[in-house]
């Protein structure tokens, strides 16, 4: 029903500048309360809630018509603005110094009891959230958290734009080229047995568009990967994607650094610090076991190898004999926090990440305590407590295997203890740039070389000459941004000649008629003056979710899909119309 008056105000924006004045508010019942002959009503919209009183002195009718109002009926109403009585102001709204009192009212839907009220905020369970997430999304959460992703949205394209960039939107439907995911695959009708792919990323296409000499793109872009989810994942995301020509990471970095602290001030007011600390890859393994530490916290891990090299605890012996390392915590002031329950639930942490067990020693006064001393000289004992700092009161955790099992045992255990002893303060902000990452690594069940990022990150130039002799040994020109532990984004310079282009496929395994027939057009495009190029994507759901304080993107997005990739909403995805699939030539073989 078209209201016959036109609204004048939102439901947040009165006050008592208004007062004596009349107004036209239309929103939700969001609370109807009966107090004789005075009815209450919260009337709200997205901007807030307004309290309007329907008196049956001012309007017989409306109040008469009142009696039938229900939460989520939406209502047009008209009055006049009022100051609340005295001691009746509430100071928790923006309204909350007046009350509008109805001279006409008007009913412009009715509306079904809702399964939840949209602006509960007791615990509903997230199955019934998904289901009707239209009242879900009245709540003052996902209000805030969509209007906060919208202004995250609007501040990347207004400092882009002041930095030259350009806006270029690329193809959905393409083609299926490997990129570490499967893809979601779209079969073609007017090309029988034959199928497009929804686009992991713009990767290729923003490359192409430097060739073309774009000098600078952007996109705020939806992508689609086909792979198990959790908490930060989607099968379809969104990406604030970038390439630049003739730039290099410094230059990069300081761009970037700009974008995100324009974020910050335009979206939360928060004035961050320029510019970010930067760590290499094998200094971030070696300090923190992790290529995304938080580091809002100096827990840091310490190698012990030299230091309890032949020992008789045959634990660490054995692991050094095969390769390994013997790394460990120092968790200062922490004996009378880490009982031996909680020792015991923090070994079972690093036994998830491929650990056997974890062993420990506390710093009492009296000495030392620990299960694993007899096995140490007094000597040796004394060289590792020195070699981490242990004082009375430390206790002293420690990891032994490969480093990849002690980097990433440690690396839990280490923010396990700092979530138990409260070692991180959630108003700190840390930003920190990962570079110098390991262009490529062995796949054992493979039994070649794949790429750590993508085919097209180049490696450093002192690394050029490695291809054959030290693969392993290369580093990328490829950097991720870690804001609080967390990969918000990641890129690299890439690779802009041809012969060196055919190097990293060669290295891969991937020989030239298989580049060919994947890579054809970018390999064609390099022939034709390719510049020097870089560029970085991130991830605006997880930005949102941490700049909002959330627990999951879910709670960043509109409509989002359960961890089984469905929409409890739309029900998607359903079945197809046998119609449909003969259309596309396509049948179900269920054999």
């Amino acid at each position: 029903m078209t209201p016959s008056f036109q609204r004048t105000h939102t439901c947040g924006e009165l006050s008592d500048n208004q007062v004596g004045d009349t107004v036209t508010l239309c929103g939700w019942v969001h609370t109807r309360r009966d107090h004789g002959g005075l009815i209450f009503i919260d009337l709200w919209d997205k901007f807030g809630l307004t309290q309007v009183v329907l008196n049956p002195q001012i309007d017989k009718l409306a109040h008469q018509e009142a009696q039938a109002l229900r939460g989520n009926f939406v209502i047009a109403v008209t009055g006049k603005v009022r100051p609340r009585p005295a001691g009746m102001v509430n100071a928790k709204l923006k309204t909350g110094a007046i009350e509008v009192y109805i001279d006409d009212m008007e009913i412009l839907n009715k509306s079904e009891t809702p399964p939840f009220p949209g602006w509960d905020e007791t615990e509903i369970s997230e199955v019934l959230r998904l289901k009707y997430r239209y009242l879900d999304l009245r709540s003052d959460v996902l209000q805030r958290n969509l209007k906060l992703r919208y202004d995250i949205t609007r501040t990347v394209r207004n400092f882009l734009h002041g930095e030259k960039f350009i806006e270029v939107e690329t193809p959905m439907l393409t083609k299926s080229t490997p990129e570490g995911a499967r893809d979601y695959l779209v079969p073609s009708r007017l090309n029988p047995e034959k199928f497009y792919a929804l686009p992991q990323s713009p990767q290729l296409f923003k490359q192409i568009l430097m060739i073309s000499g774009m000098d600078r793109y952007f996109q705020i872009v939806k992508c689609f990967r086909d792979e198990d989810l959790r908490n930060d994942r989607q099968p379809e995301f969104t990406q604030i994607d970038m390439e630049l020509s003739f730039i290099d990471e410094p230059a990069l970095f300081k761009l970037v650094e700009g974008m995100i602290a324009a974020i910050y001030k335009e979206s939360l007011g928060i004035t961050i610090e320029t510019p970010f600390a930067i760590l290499k890859y094998q200094e971030a393994l070696d300090r923190f076991g992790s290529d995304k530490p938080d580091m809002r916290f100096d827990l840091e891990l310490i190698d012990l190898s030299e230091v309890v090299a032949g020992t008789d605890f045959k634990v660490f012996d054995q692991a050094l004999k095969n390769g390994g390392q013997v790394k460990a915590l120092n968790v200062k002031k922490s004996t009378d926090v880490l009982s031996r329950k909680i020792l015991d639930d923090l070994t079972e942490v690093a036994k998830t990440y491929g650990a056997k067990g974890m062993a420990w020693i506390k710093v009492n006064t009296n000495g030392l305590q620990s299960p694993i001393i007899k096995f140490f000289k007094p000597e040796m004992l004394d060289a590792l407590i020195a070699k981490v700092g242990g004082e009375v009161g430390d206790t002293i955790v420690f990891a032994a295997d490969k480093p990849k099992i002690v980097a990433d045992s440690l690396a839990n255990v280490r923010l396990a203890i700092a979530k138990l002893m409260n070692l991180i303060d959630p108003k700190k902000i840390c930003l920190t740039w990962i570079t110098e990452f390991p262009l490529v690594e062995y796949d054992e069940t493979e039994k070649r070389y794949t790429a750590m990022h993508h085919p097209f990150t180049s490696p450093l130039a002192e690394d050029l000459d490695k291809f054959e002799s030290d693969p392993a040994g290369m580093r990328a020109r490829a950097y991720d941004l870690v804001l609080n532990g967390n990969e918000i984004g990641g890129g690299s310079i890439r690779i802009h000649q041809s012969d060196v282009q055919q190097k990293m496929f060669g290295l891969l395994g991937i020989d030239e008629k298989e580049a060919h027939e994947k890579f054809g057009f970018l390999l064609d495009a390099l022939q034709y003056g390719a510049p020097p190029h870089g560029g970085i994507a991130f991830g605006l759901d997880r930005i949102a979710m941490l700049l909002a304080g959330a627990d999951s993107i879910r709670d960043v997005i509109a409509f989002p899909k359960t961890q089984k990739a469905s929409c409890l909403m739309t029900q998607a995805p359903s079945d197809i119309d046998p119609k449909q699939l003969k259309e596309l030539k396509l049948k179900f073989d269920l054999s």
